[in-house]
Order: C-alpha cells, then structure tokens, then sequence
C-alpha cells in the first residue's frame, strides 16, 4: 500500500536515496599539492664565481702593470715596419695556402687512383714531408745552392740544353714559399683525401651512369660535395700556416716575428714588442675565422635548406626588436623569430 506522501503525489517519481559512490579502483587519485623547489646549482655558482674573480684580475693586471709597457705597444703596432712585416706574413700565407692546396689536392687523387705507382708516390712523399720538421725543410732549401750548383732544363741523363745558378732561380723567399708549400701538400692532400672519401660512392656510380666524363664528376660532383667535410679542417689548418710562417724568421726573411724580434734586440722592450706580435696575429687569425664560417656557410647550403642567421642578421633583427619596443612601449614585444619577423603581444 502507498502511503499518504506518495499517494499526494501521483505521477511523480519516487526519489529513492543513492549510496556514495565508491571511488574506483582504476581512477587514479587526485594528486596533492606540492611545492616546486628550483634546483640549487651551488658548485656551478661557485666556478663561474672563482672564474670572473681569475679574470678580473688578470684584466687589472693588464691595466695597472707597469711591465706591459701600453704606450711603447701603441707606438709600435701601427708603426710602418711592422705593417710591412704583417703584409710579408700575409704574402707567405696566401702563397703557400694557393699553392699547398693545389699540389695537395693532385697527391690526393693520386692516392685516391688506381695506379699502384701514383698510389707509392703520393704516399712516399707524404710520409716524407710529414716526417721532417718544417724549420729542417726551410733550412734545407735556403741552403739548396750547397747541393746544386746550376739547376737545368735537357734531356734526362743527357746534355743540359739551359742552365741557371740555383742562387739566381731561387731566393730567400722563394726558398720560403717552397718550403712552406711542400710541407703544407702533404696535409692538404689527407684532408682533401678525407673529404673525398666522404662523398657517397653512389653518387660518382649515378654520375657514370649518365655518361659524364671522369672529370666532370670530380669537378661538379665530388668536390662540391667533399667541400663540407674538407672545409673546418682547411681552415684550421691555414691559421696554423698563419702562425708557422713565423719559423721563416732562421732566413732572416722580414715577416712579423723576425721584425718584432728585431726591434726588441734594439731597444730591449720585449714584452711589449711581443704584444704587438700577439695582437697582429689575434686580428689576422680572427679574419681567417670570420672567412672560414662564411665559406662553409655557403657551401652548407645544399644540405641545410634553412641555415640558422649570421651573427650580423641576428644583431640587425635585435635593433630591430629595440626599436619596436620603443616605439610601442604600452605593448610587449616578441623577439623576433627566425623567419624575421616580428611578433607583438596582443
């Protein structure tokens, strides 16, 4: 029988009272709060600390020396001697550089052929010039008249048709380049090796297939492709040339340290006179970088579509970003991204 609230109410549905739910077994369980400690790097604060306090000091030290000798520094490193002496370390560099590269690259395939005798060759003379110091092959060649007289042009084994003393051919700073030349082949020629080697067989193997000539598949295909891998290792070698024309100065050859040396015989300001040398060598071997990345920005182009900005990009779209922000200074500014453009808040 209904009762007398249920009987008030017809039609309605009863409201029958539900147990809690229990929670289920398979719902995780709310996660408590909890705070969010930052980690502490206190040894990492302590050497970046002990670092800044190592080169203040030597900052002040270059300051307040009296030993350093600034006004003799300023005297010297602009001074006409020296320029021409940097210009001497230049002409040493370019040459062997040009010259190194081009005999190093003709080793390089030799070693790279099919022929055992090129194969022999090319490895003899590398083992050689690797073997023997550079200051023993420049002595040797700036002596070469004590070994040959004349040097001629004839038949092997036979009469000579033109002569010439050996002193005349060849200078004091030919003997340079050619010792500096033939000692930088031999390492050219494992770089550009290495660069070569590098290269995907499959590529000169399409490339025959199409019918294009030997040559033609070094010069368009492989090289441009080797570049990648030759280029880091090139430039670190020719700053390393930079700095080893400096072993030129046992010929008496006026290059950048033989003048430096020269002038501090004279007034025996060493230490500054050796700054200028450091300072020359520092702005040249910067110029050599900024060149190196350049260069082998270009040559990344086949492989990364989207290189990331050069340094001066960056400088130009941070001004860029400086001025949008004091443009709209009740607007927050987004830096700029990598396409180069500039986002605002909104």
């Amino acid at each position: 029988m209904a009762s007398t609230t249920d009987a008030a109410l017809p039609g309605a549905a009863r409201q029958v009272p539900r147990p809690p739910a229990e929670p289920s077994p398979d719902e995780p369980d709310e996660p408590a709060p909890f705070k969010v400690v930052p980690a502490r790097h206190y040894a990492r604060w302590a050497a970046a600390l002990a670092v800044v306090v190592l080169v203040a000091q030597f900052v002040h030290g270059l300051a307040t020396n009296p030993v350093w000798e600034w006004g003799v520094f300023r005297d010297y490193v602009l001074s006409e001697t020296i320029v021409q002496a940097v210009w001497v370390t230049l002409q040493l560099t370019a040459y062997a550089t040009v010259l190194g590269f081009l005999l190093g690259t003709v080793l390089a395939f030799m070693r790279l052929s099919r022929s055992p005798v090129l194969q022999t060759v090319a490895w003899t003379y590398i083992w050689v010039f690797r073997s023997i110091p550079m200051i023993v092959q420049l002595v040797f060649w700036f002596n070469l008249s004590a070994l040959y007289k004349e040097l001629g042009v004839g038949i092997p084994f036979g009469p000579v048709f033109w002569s010439v003393e050996s002193n005349s051919l060849i200078g004091t700073m030919g003997a340079a380049i050619i010792g500096l030349t033939l000692h930088q082949a031999a390492y050219a020629a494992e770089i550009v090796r290495g660069g070569v080697i590098a290269v995907d067989h499959g590529q000169l193997e399409a490339a025959a297939a199409l019918g294009i000539p030997r040559l033609r598949q070094i010069r368009r295909i492989v090289l441009p492709q080797a570049m990648r891998a030759i280029l880091p290792t090139a430039g670190n070698e020719i700053i390393g040339l930079l700095k080893g024309t400096s072993v030129v100065y046992v010929m008496s050859i006026g290059e950048l340290f033989y003048q430096v040396q020269v002038i501090y015989g004279r007034n025996g300001r060493v230490i500054p006179l050796l700054l200028v040398a450091t300072a020359w060598y520092v702005v040249l071997t910067s110029l050599l970088s900024v060149a190196q990345y350049y260069v082998e920005r270009r040559y990344a182009r086949g492989a990364d579509r989207t290189p990331p900005p050069t340094p001066v990009k960056r400088a130009r779209r941070f001004v860029r970003t400086l001025r949008a922000a004091a443009a709209r200074p009740d607007r927050p500014v987004v830096p700029l991204t990598t396409t180069g453009t500039l986002g605002e808040g909104r």
